[in-house]
Order: C-alpha cells, then sequence, then structure tokens
C-alpha cells in the first residue's frame, strides 16, 4: 500500500497509510513511526500513530517542510516490508453489560437514535443479524480486539475485533452525539469499540460499563502509577462479562485500591494470524489464562 502524504498547515505532515482499518495497515503506521522516532530527524517535535495513519508534527524553523517530506518517503518502502509481529500484552477487561447506568443514559437521548424503540444492545443485534442481546454479547465477547489507537479525549482505546472482516460486529454511530456518556462506557462505532475514559459528549452505541480505571492524571490507582494511561497501540483486549455482584466487588477493590487486572506478556505476528486466526486467538486465550 502507498502512503498519501498531505500538508496540515505550516508544521504537520500526515500519513494515510489506508482509507479503512485493517491490521496491515496499522503496522505499516507504527513501522513509519518507530521508524521516524529511531531516525531523530533535526526539527520533528511531535508524532502522532492512529488506526490507519500518523501525523508528524515539524518545526520549520528547523528543517524545511519538503525536506521532511522526502526524509519520511524515503522510509515507506523499508515500512512497507518491515516484519509486522511485536511483543505485547493481552488484557481482560470486565464488562457489566446491559447496566442501569447507561441504559438511563440511552433513553434519555432516544431522539438521537437510529431506531428509538430499541435499546443500543437490541439494536446492534439486530443490525448485525444476531437476534438477540445474547448472541450480541457472546460475539462481542468471545475473541479479543486489538488496540489500534489510543486518543481522541486522554487514555481513550479504539478497538478492532480480531476476527474476519465479514465477522466483525458493524453498528453505526448515533445520527446525532449525545451531551453525555458515563466513564468507563463500552462503546462502539463502526467497525471499532472503545471505551470512555472520562464521562462526556460521544456519539457511540453503548454496551455496558467497565468498573476497571484505564486513565487516571492522578496516578494514584495501583496498577496507573507509572503511566497514567492504561492502554498502548499493539495491546490486545478480551471483554469479560460479569453479574452486578462481580461488578460491585470490583468496585469495592478499586475504592480500596487493591484492584489486580489480569495483564500478561503475549506476542502477535500479523502473518501467522492471518494464516490460522482462529489458532492464533487460542494461543492468545492460553496466554491470558497463564496456560
Amino acid at each position: 500500500m502507498s502512503i498519501r502524504f498531505t500538508f496540515g498547515g505550516d508544521e504537520h505532515i500526515f500519513g494515510e497509510v489506508s482509507e479503512e482499518m485493517s491490521l496491515e495497515a496499522f503496522f505499516t503506521s507504527l513501522s513509519m513511526t518507530n521508524a521516524v522516532k529511531a531516525a531523530g530527524i533535526r526539527g520533528v517535535t511531535e508524532i502522532c500513530p492512529a488506526n490507519a495513519s500518523f501525523q508528524v508534527k515539524f518545526d520549520p524553523d528547523r528543517i524545511k517542510p519538503g525536506d521532511l517530506l522526502k526524509e519520511l518517503q524515503s522510509m515507506e518502502a523499508a515500512a512497507a516490508t518491515s516484519d509486522a509481529s511485536l511483543k505485547t500484552r493481552i488484557m481482560e477487561i470486565p464488562v457489566l453489560y446491559q447496566d442501569p447506568w447507561t441504559h438511563e443514559t440511552l433513553m434519555r437521548f432516544r431522539e438521537r437514535h437510529q431506531d428509538p424503540s430499541k435499546t443500543d444492545l437490541e439494536y446492534a443485534a439486530e443490525v448485525n443479524g444476531l437476534g438477540t442481546v445474547e448472541n450480541f454479547v457472546q460475539a462481542h465477547s468471545s475473541q479479543p480486539w486489538f488496540v489500534s489507537m489510543v486518543g481522541f479525549v486522554a487514555g481513550l482505546p479504539f478497538l478492532y475485533q480480531m476476527v474476519e472482516r465479514k465477522r466483525q460486529l458493524q453498528v453505526p454511530k448515533y445520527l446525532r452525539p449525545r451531551t453525555d456518556t458515563p466513564k468507563l462506557t463500552i462503546g462502539h462505532g463502526g467497525c471499532f469499540s472503545c471505551i470512555y475514559s472520562v464521562r462526556g459528549a460521544g456519539g457511540y452505541q453503548m454496551f455496558g460499563v467497565t468498573p476497571m480505571p484505564i486513565y487516571d492524571p492522578t496516578q494514584q490507582v495501583s496498577y496507573l502509577t507509572e503511566e497514567m494511561c492504561l492502554f498502548r497501540p499493539g495491546d490486545i483486549v478480551k471483554w469479560k462479562p460479569v453479574t452486578r455482584d462481580e461488578y460491585d466487588a470490583a468496585i469495592e477493590a478499586v475504592d480500596a485500591n487493591r484492584y489486580e487486572p489480569v495483564i500478561r506478556p503475549a506476542t502477535f505476528s500479523l502473518a501467522e494470524f492471518n494464516k490460522d486466526m482462529a489458532g492464533t486467538n487460542a494461543k492468545l486465550m492460553e496466554a491470558l489464562n497463564g496456560r
């Protein structure tokens, strides 16, 4: 795939790897941003990777825009053929599906939804041909998801389902965004899932909430003392449906600062994944379960 470069004002170059998300596009973007970091190009002040693109900020008083563009173009061929594998982490994220807080919120905003007669989960089940909410939750939580980007708001992960494209869950965003979304809502828009790291506006469908903090600017949460944001691009997530009692117990552990998330080291190879998706996902589940 050929990267399309465009200038963003006087201080940015935007690289679009693909118009659609794919793991191949993600790894090319990752290779490019790693190469730019390693090169230590004079004048580059910030590098921002995204799902299938990236942006480089630079100081035009230290490097000419055309010279930086040539530098980036010279890295493109190597990035496209680099080894698409990484050492990463797989983690379990508990989810209380059909929780009372997102339900109360979605009912306040039904006039902004495609189908005001259904909840977000009911609508998602219908548009994906899955019939029932239970079937949709099973499809949503049974296979791992790949963190392709962290951002939009601080700590918010975008997650891409690790199954064949024809099996990926697709749900459109609200017709008009809400002015409220509960903190730690599990959302979905297009092919992407996400976790709302803070309370605020949003347009993604709401499926449930997690008790597990993912962003702490005060760095008081036990597992967020070194980095305030939990996720990194390349992390792998497995949703775990929990009951209300299990959710409440986790909230109690979080409040006492003794909650310990399940996070395990893992390796991921795009070539192996494309060759055997089910086998790769099974190995990831073994790593998550400590086998």
